[in-house]
Parts: C-alpha cells; sequence; structure tokens
C-alpha cells in the first residue's frame, strides 16, 4: 500500500468537494440542504480510486485496502473541516452559522464555530467508514478471495 495514493485521492476529495460547495454558494443554492448529500460523489470517487489503483498495482489482502479506503476518505474529510473552518472564520464566525440554523442537522439555535467543526468530523467518520466498507464489498472478490468454499 502505497501512502502516497490515499494522500493524493484525499486531496482530490477536498478539491472536488470545495470546488463543489462554492459553486453552490455562488449560485446561491446553500440553503437547499439537500444539494449536500451529493458530494457522496465525491467521496466514492476518491476512495474507489484508491482501492483501484491498489487492485492494479497488485495490493492485496482485504484490511489492507479497506484501511487504504478509510484513510483516503479521512483526509478529504479532515482537509474539507479545516477548510470549513477558515471559510466560516473568514464570513464572520459563529454570527454566520447561527443566521443559517436550520439548514444543519446538527448545532441548534446557536453553536460555536468549532463545536460545529467537531460534530462535522464525528458525521465525516462515520460516512468514510459506510463508504469503505460498502466499496470493499464490491472490490472484496477482486482483493482476496474470502468467501471461497474449498
Amino acid at each position: 500500500m502505497k501512502f502516497k495514493r490515499e494522500l493524493t485521492n484525499g486531496i482530490l476529495i477536498f478539491v472536488l468537494m470545495g470546488i463543489y460547495f462554492l459553486v453552490i454558494e455562488m449560485l446561491k443554492l446553500s440553503h437547499l440542504f439537500y444539494l449536500r448529500i451529493f458530494n457522496l460523489i465525491f467521496v466514492v470517487y476518491g476512495v474507489n480510486r484508491t482501492i483501484k489503483g491498489n487492485h492494479d498495482a497488485g495490493v492485496r489482502g482485504y484490511f489492507t485496502n479497506l484501511m487504504g479506503a478509510i484513510m483516503t476518505s479521512m483526509i478529504g474529510a479532515i482537509l474539507s473541516i479545516f477548510a470549513l473552518l477558515i471559510y466560516l472564520k473568514a464570513k464572520g464566525g459563529a454570527e454566520y452559522l447561527n443566521d443559517h440554523p436550520m439548514r444543519y442537522i446538527f448545532g441548534g439555535d446557536t453553536t460555536s464555530v468549532e463545536y460545529f467543526c467537531i460534530g462535522l468530523f464525528f458525521e465525516a467518520s462515520a460516512a468514510s467508514l459506510a463508504v469503505s466498507f460498502c466499496l470493499m464489498q464490491y472490490w472484496k472478490d477482486k482483493v482476496e478471495v474470502i468467501n471461497k468454499v474449498d
């Protein structure tokens, strides 16, 4: 397993999600919370690229590829959360965030930017695990035959 592949694809996830959310913000569509679900496409794309790259490079083993997938998605998530933290601070911090409390899954009526980012980290961690496990179910027979009956 090459960490360079996970890092590259994690950064790719970060860049694609950043562009997507900036475009949504520029088009004044950020109030449509359901558009945020489409960031899943970028995570799936980046994680799948990592597993496919490992497969093409001859990296075998379910656990090895699962850890690579999780690292890829978590790199993208952590970079995105740090970028969001900087963006929210630049836009006015808690005032900007609390101006739109109903758009967010968690946070309530008032929340700090730091608490919001911590909550987002836990949400991203769960999503990273789910995406990684789901993609590994697709790739499991290609990276290691574990359900073969002799």
